[in-house]
């Protein structure tokens, strides 16, 4: 072992402290990466029964996982500093080469020290060069070819529009979208059916390969429905610091049974036709809101079963609100009632110490005081699980989460058909908890089936639409394999695996999914950072994702990146410094997802520049030495460059 050097203290003692000799260090060096080899060869030949189930194209992928693993097992960080200090390759890049890169460091050690050495590539699964092609072609087999300039492809999320508007498609994939992404949780058959079309149409006419990945739902908990608060449209101006209104808002009139469309209005409702045959531009429109508060609107355009008007005070319309127009010194000339007011969705709000109730079924509702009861207290907010048997599976005292981990609570109490949760973690105020909202368990023992009736039948739409199927929140081999059953069942064994790792389980057990994914078609991981994050806790997100990183690195297996990327860009149309750099780290990855949103184009357009300039200095661990033009006049010639020479992405 190498020696820290010495104190101060120590520099002046009488008995000096001796230092190895470089020989001494290269010999202990080539005993202990022995021993590290030996290892590796040790948990390939106990793996032989799951390697014997890896695909042939996949054996040297299987067993260069499996070399990395039996090297992580040991804290190797002695050994490089002893390596760093010798001037040689730690072994800190080695995951794609892990053999290969022991040897070489052997073979060097053994010429330091004047000792003979026979080259072991014979034995090597994957060399140096050998498996970046490896990675390249796994890639490329699951994901498509790589897009020109940029070394990562962009996998967005389809919204539930693509499958009416052709358009939204063809803006997206003129973005620069080389995959999209159908959620099969949401929608039905005959909409992805559409969306696939679309999106198949728009790459033919841009001349561009796009795949299709359609993600199963899985056994995803979620929250029930909750029951719907009352109809009513709030109109509202826009007001400035003062509270002045600066925008009124604009309400589009529609006469009932009219396809009319509307554009450049805040909220829009259906009236009856006669009555709006009365309006014209300047005609003033007067009601008693939902509060009882006297309010009028201004109509500032006119047509035959269209109008606008305008509001400069904010108002409440419900179905009962009765629009009046006036006529000549008061008169009253027409009244009619707004139709098309939807109720607002249910929502419940959650406070520090407050009680929810989680049921097998029904519709969620508010907490409540009790009434005419002698001891009057307070009935806490009920919501039902969309997979009731896990109330069968949860014991007191384990942490749950909603809403991606934005309302968290312990189980206080269970029961033959609920359990109740002490809200333990929320903002300060209080939290919304709506309908189909996330439901994790991180400290349970849940079983649940990955494929459930729903994800079955949904595999018939997914064969015949789909490239690559995404298994959701898998967690055992088992899933993989009867996955891959029902694959050959419909007659597509061709089409490739994205393993969702989105569950502490399926992490800790990504090892063994990777082998059973190897052992038909394409495979790959996305690293699904959502509920992950909320299982594993954000604090070890960081590590987590790192992991798997390199652990889908050593099985040369593709990695989709996933979850916010460039969220608020995708939003609200201007990004954080955070995702900024955030998106940045996905050039270690094959893909990057991005999830759906109104500027969604301008998010792929961002991500797109950031990959291509990232794909310049990154590639996985490796930094890549790219000249620095930024400030190479400077260092040059003593003065500052007369422009920018900044590489910018062709």
């Amino acid at each position: 072992m190498i020696k820290s050097k010495p104190s101060s203290k120590r520099a002046h003692s009488k008995t000096p402290v001796p230092n190895p000799s470089r020989e001494q260090v290269c010999l202990s060096l080539i005993q202990q990466l022995q021993v590290l080899r030996q290892s590796m060869h040790d948990r390939e030949a106990a793996m032989h029964a799951e390697l014997s189930r890896v695909s042939e194209k996949y054996q040297e992928s299987a067993r260069n996982l499996i070399h990395y693993l039996a090297l992580r097992v040991h804290d190797l960080r002695p050994v490089q500093e002893q390596l760093a200090w010798l001037g040689l390759s730690s072994l800190g890049r080695s995951e794609s080469h892990v053999l290969a890169n022991l040897d070489k460091v052997l073979g060097i050690l053994h010429c330091l020290t004047g000792q003979d050495w026979v080259d072991k590539s014979a034995e090597e699964p994957a060399g140096s060069v050998s498996s970046r092609r490896l990675l390249e072609r796994h890639s490329v087999d699951l994901l498509g070819t790589y897009p020109v300039g940029r070394p990562v492809r962009i996998m967005v999320t389809l919204p539930s529009t693509a499958a009416t508007d052709y358009s939204v498609v063809r803006e997206l994939v003129e973005a620069g979208m080389d995959i999209a992404r159908i959620n099969c949780a949401h929608d039905d058959a005959d909409a992805w059916q559409a969306m696939a079309m679309n999106v198949r149409h728009a790459a033919k006419a841009v001349q561009r390969h796009v795949r299709i990945l359609m993600d199963l739902g899985g056994p995803k908990i979620r929250t029930g429905e909750v029951m719907p608060r009352p109809a009513v449209l709030r109109m509202r101006p826009q007001r400035d610091e003062f509270g002045r209104p600066y925008k009124p808002y604009r309400l589009g009139m529609v006469t009932n049974g009219s396809v009319a469309s509307m554009s450049d209005v805040d909220g829009a409702i259906r009236v009856d036709k006669q009555w709006l045959a009365h309006l014209e531009v300047g005609s003033q429109i007067d009601f008693a809101d939902a509060r009882g508060a006297k309010r009028h609107l201004l109509v500032v355009h006119c047509d035959k079963d269209v109008a606008v008007a305008e509001s400069v005070q904010t108002a409440y319309l419900t179905p009962e609100t009765r629009l009046t127009i006036h006529g000549a010194k008061g008169k009253k000339w027409f009244s009619t009632l707004p139709g098309n007011i939807e109720s607002l969705p249910g929502v419940l709000h959650l406070s520090l110490g407050d009680v929810i109730r989680v049921t097998r079924d029904g519709l969620g509702y508010p907490a409540e005081m009790e009434e005419g009861a002698e001891n009057a207290g307070k009935i806490a907010a009920h919501i039902a699980c969309t997979l009731p048997q896990v109330i069968d599976q949860v014991r007191i005292g384990e942490r749950i989460w909603f809403d991606d981990g934005k309302i968290g609570g312990v189980i206080r109490q269970v029961a033959g058909d609920w359990l109740d949760v002490e809200i333990t973690q929320a903002r300060q105020g209080g939290e919304k908890l709506i309908g189909d909202k996330g439901i994790n368990f991180p400290d349970s023992e849940l079983d649940l089936p990955a494929l459930t009736d729903k994800d079955l039948q949904d595999l018939e739409a997914v064969a015949q639409h789909a490239d690559m199927v995404g298994l959701s929140f898998v967690q055992q081999a088992a899933d993989v394999y009867q996955l891959r059953e029902q694959l050959d069942r419909l007659g597509r064994r061709d089409l490739g695996i994205v393993l969702k790792i989105e569950t502490l389980k399926g992490f800790e057990n990504l090892p063994e999914l990777m082998l059973a994914a190897l052992s038909g078609g394409s495979a790959g991981v996305m690293i699904a950072r959502g509920d992950l994050a909320v299982e594993c806790g954000y604090e070890r997100m960081a590590e987590v994702q790192e992991e798997i990183l390199w652990c889908a690195e050593a099985a040369h297996m593709p990695v989709i990146w996933a979850t916010q990327v460039l969220e608020t860009l995708a939003k609200t149309g201007v990004p954080s410094r955070a995702e900024i750099s955030d998106a940045g780290l996905g050039v270690r990855a094959e893909c990057v997802m991005l999830n759906k949103g109104p500027y969604i184009a301008d998010a792929i357009r961002t991500l797109d520049d950031i990959l291509r300039r990232m794909g310049k200095h990154q590639d996985k661990k490796r930094s890549l030495l790219r000249a620095l033009r930024s400030w190479s006049g400077k260092a040059a010639t003593g003065r500052k460059p007369s422009h920018c020479t900044t590489d910018v992405p062709t």
